[in-house]
């Protein structure tokens, strides 16, 4: 599942659906581990952070707003969080489950 770091610093002012949807994915994310590990079956939930997909423009999106919310000065590209999700259905990781994992690139609030 992909959730978002809306928990993290404060989440976003008047968002209350989306930031309750978000914490129920964490919830049911440690509910169904449980549920589906007698059937070597894991879950978890990814947070990809600030990912560009053209959502963002103007001086958000500008390259010196980037380098001071990144450690690596750039946003996070759509392969940075697939390649995580990629590892995490293969065997290498059957015994990561029931985690919110984030992968954001170090980003800054």
């Amino acid at each position: 599942m992909m959730t978002s770091g809306q928990d993290i610093a404060g989440g976003m002012p008047g968002e209350i659906a989306y930031a309750l949807q978000k914490g129920a994915l964490d919830s049911i994310t440690r509910s169904l581990s449980t549920t589906f590990a007698e059937q070597a079956i894991t879950v978890n939930t990814v947070n990809p952070g600030p990912v560009d997909t053209d959502y963002a423009t103007g001086e958000t999106y500008e390259p010196s707003a980037a380098a001071s919310c990144f450690p690596a000065g750039r946003w996070g590209m759509p392969d940075d969080p697939a390649r995580l999700i990629a590892w995490l259905a293969t065997d290498e990781a059957d015994w990561i489950t029931g985690q919110v994992i984030d992968s954001e690139g170090g980003f800054r609030r």
